[in-house]
């Protein structure tokens, strides 16, 4: 399935490049999301009128992305946390775990938007965890993972 892309697509293209994608990705992700159109010749005419303001919407996108990293970033977070001996949690800390410790501190950062690559926390101590807010602007916060009294 060919189509034209309406934003930037991490690992896929920019704005108006014409790519090849799966149907099932194209159908059920690009489209409904109107991260894509359909590849025809009157989309792709409408698309290059079109493109200046794309891109003028895209680099407001970034500029907004950059802004909230700026205040996100370095960000120490604190959770308290059950623990047992050998520093081990009863449970762990998730993503979901941090969205609410953003939101004490009234900072708003979607679930979606945590990165935790390593899985969820299990145990007491310091970790890096980052904060993807857009497909070229990235944070850094500390995360430190305390036993709850």
């Amino acid at each position: 399935m060919n189509v034209i892309l309406l934003e930037s697509v991490e690992n896929l293209g920019g704005i108006g490049d014409l790519v090849k994608v799966k149907a099932g990705y194209g159908r059920n992700f690009l489209l409904p999301q109107g991260k894509a159109a359909l590849a025809t010749d009157e989309n792709m005419r409408k698309i290059e009128s079109r493109r200046a303001e794309l891109e003028k919407m895209a680099a407001a996108e970034i500029t907004k992305a950059t802004a909230r990293a700026k205040s996100i970033n370095g960000v120490e977070l604190v959770i308290p946390a059950n623990a047992g001996d050998e520093d081990k949690l009863f449970g762990s800390v998730g993503p979901i775990d941090i969205t609410e410790a953003f939101a004490a501190i009234q900072v708003e950062v979607e679930r979606s938007e945590v990165r935790m690559p390593d899985g969820p926390i299990r145990a007491l101590g310091e970790y890096q965890v980052g904060i993807h807010l857009h497909g070229e602007v990235n944070a850094e916060v500390t995360i430190r993972v305390v036993a709850a009294e």
